[in-house]
């Protein structure tokens, strides 16, 4: 059997004591460039690239067949041929996009503009206020309408006020001024500077990352009536008509930032018309960029590619074509992906790893000296509810209702409406526990906390993650420590407010979570430390990333203890030098191994709740088992003082 190691990515002269990621990813490390496309670089994207060939090869086969355009496989191939005819593209020019703008330009008071955003938001323009249908956190039998900040051209409210993002802001300035040049629009350098300064307003009702993660604090459900009242600019019946919801669709929804409608609504009637008509005029662009001439496509990539992420090069258009096919109707061909590619032992071997992890978690709780009696049975009890879907879904979604043909912006705003319906036509059904929220072509794993379960894509379920020929120290230490990792967000800072119903409420005591509150403070501490080694200087953002900093230290401490039960009595043998704990150990780092670029650092930095990749692959010192597994001591890198070790389950 082999290890499941990847050798040739190790580096020799950095000791695992010293430094766990780079001794096992330093070698790859040093011969490694970022692809001239992406801005960051590592074992997902691999993966990732991997699946895009995958896809690819599909998509081109049925290309070249014709399917009938009534089948999944036809609305497959009529998408991604749309998406590469660009002689099409350019002789279409704006397009539909063209009469939508029109529309813009007729719009005389805030009621139409209200109404236009409904329309145009069933189309897929994002607008001042994005919707979800989701599980009622507080009725998780029952589906409701949650609202949403959104209205802004950045990536985050902060870019619109932190000193540190000034140059930023004065390039997009430039940028909305030169993609609304190249539509033709009046006056684009005066109107760049209105739609900045509309969005700098909006901004500043927007909750930041760290308070919108709190699901308590952003849990506020309101009648149609209430909404109404709180928001008189904002006709929201005539706003649900013109998205196509069904009577009664926002009879009850959940405001999950109450304090930034109330900011909307007050610039909805302070501002002039005429400054909203060119906020929207300008998200129409942005949101076809893609779909239009190269013009308006390589100056959004401009912008977002190049200043944003640091990213010299434009993908492939086959890469982006088959993106967008995953994106509208990744389902149809998700299945033609699993038949060729996730062998039915890989769900089998699957099912092994997520037993043992959730028994390790089960015999976890029994000795938190952090957890009390009444907790640990109600925690037992919620893991007892957790539902498993590995691999791909019992039943695919049904594309029947959805016509394509050879235009790309008419088809995309017809998957739009598409998902639109189908999105609404769950409320007042019952739950549908079959339904996915990846694709199985996807490379990642989630958690939902409304349905209490863990999901894992076939796609993932490779290696280095996953290997079915490998020995089982690196596959725990791999897609076990993923398991791990989403069985722990159901009881990480957020996650353990829901119950094994998916209901958010407190089923913890008060002396429990205020110890457990302890801890991920001391968590947050410890990463509020860290500097990403493609930006020195800068640090992660600890209150920011706590959550799945918690899910990294219970996929690796559960996964870990899962593989002991793997294990039984005996010893694993050892392989390539390596002990059982030691591959273990080093399974886990080679899952992050990665780079980015400088520039994508900070924007994730400021963005994405999980920590840079070192960091999570160097959380095990955390762990007396990799302290043991290597021999670590006092002086040694990657030594932690048992005292600010976190060790959470």
């Amino acid at each position: 059997m082999r290890s499941g190691i990847a050798l040739s990515h190790l580096d020799a002269s950095t000791r695992p004591q010293d430094d766990l990621f780079r001794h096992t990813n330093g070698g790859w490390l040093d011969r490694t460039e970022i692809p001239a496309d992406r801005g960051r670089y590592g074992t997902f994207d691999m993966l990732r690239e991997q699946a895009e060939h995958d896809l690819r090869a599909i998509v081109d086969e049925l290309v070249a067949a014709g399917p009938d355009p009534r089948t999944p496989a036809g609305k497959v191939a009529a998408l991604y041929g749309a998406f590469m005819d660009e002689d099409r593209i350019e002789a279409t020019g704006l397009g539909r996009v063209a009469a939508t703008l029109a529309e813009v330009d007729a719009v005389g008071e805030v009621g139409a503009l209200v109404e236009l955003l409904g329309r145009l938001g069933r189309e897929g323009v994002t607008g001042a206020v994005v919707y979800w249908v989701g599980t009622d956190d507080r009725n998780p039998d029952r589906y409701v309408v949650y609202l949403n900040q959104a209205g802004l051209g950045l990536p985050d409210e902060s870019y619109y006020r932190e000193p540190q993002h000034e140059a930023t802001r004065a390039a997009y300035l430039g940028h909305v001024e030169r993609m609304l040049a190249l539509a033709g629009r009046p006056d684009p350098a005066g109107a760049a500077g209105r739609i900045v300064a509309l969005e700098t307003r909006l901004a500043a009702s927007h909750l930041d990352k760290v308070a919108d993660r709190d699901a308590v604090a952003t849990y506020h459900l309101r009648t149609l009536a209430e909404l109404q009242e709180a928001t008189p600019q904002h006709d929201w019946s005539r706003y649900a008509a013109a998205l196509g919801a069904p009577d009664g669709a926002l009879a009850e929804v959940v405001v999950r930032q109450p304090g930034y409608l109330a900011g909307l609504d007050a610039a909805l009637a302070q501002e002039p018309i005429e400054v909203w008509r060119e906020w929207l005029a300008w998200h129409v662009l942005h949101e076809a960029a893609a779909l239009l001439p190269a013009a308006f496509a390589d100056e959004s990539f401009d912008f977002y590619g190049r200043t944003l992420a640091g990213t010299p090069v434009q993908r492939e258009r086959w890469k982006r074509g088959v993106a967008l096919v995953d994106r509208l109707v990744g389902e149809a061909l998700g299945e033609l992906y699993v038949a060729r590619h996730f062998p039915p032992v890989a769900k089998e071997r699957m099912t092994e790893l997520v037993d043992n992890l959730v028994e390790a978690f089960r015999r976890s709780f029994a000795d938190r000296p952090w957890m009390g009696e009444q907790t640990r049975e109600q925690a037992l009890e919620k893991l007892g509810h957790f539902t498993p879907k590995i691999g791909y879904p019992d039943v695919w979604r049904d594309y029947s209702a959805l016509t394509l043909g050879a235009d790309l912006q008419d088809n995309v705003a017809r998957a739009h409406c598409f998902e639109n319906d189908r999105e609404l036509a769950k409320l007042g059904r019952p739950i549908d526990r079959a339904e996915w929220f990846m694709t199985p072509q996807t490379v990642n794993a989630y958690y939902n906390p409304g349905m209490n379960e863990i999901v894992f894509p076939a796609a993932i379920l490779q290696p280095p993650f996953f290997d079915v020929e490998a020995d089982d120290a690196v596959n725990y230490g791999g897609i076990g420590g993923v398991i791990g990792h989403e069985i722990g967000h159901g009881f990480d800072d957020q996650g353990s407010q829901y119950d094994g119903s998916g209901m958010l409420r407190n089923w913890w005591t008060d002396a429990d979570r205020e110890r457990f509150d302890a801890l991920s403070a001391k968590l947050i501490e410890q990463f509020s430390q860290l500097e990403p080694i493609a930006a020195p200087g800068q640090r992660v953002n600890g209150a920011l990333t706590v959550g799945e900093n918690i899910g990294d230290l219970a996929g690796l401490g559960v996964g870990h203890a899962a593989y002991r039960i793997a294990v039984g009595d005996g010893e694993a043998p050892v392989l390539d030098g390596l002990t059982g704990d030691q591959r273990f150990f080093l399974g886990w780092a080679q899952v992050w191994c990665g780079k980015a670029r400088e520039e994508t650092a900070k924007m994730l930095l400021a963005v994405d709740p999980h920590s840079p990749q070192e960091h999570r692959g160097n959380v095990v010192r955390n762990l007396a088992a990799f302290h043991d597994a290597f021999g670590v001591q006092e002086g040694d890198g990657m030594w932690l003082d048992p005292e600010d070790r976190v060790q959470i389950f």
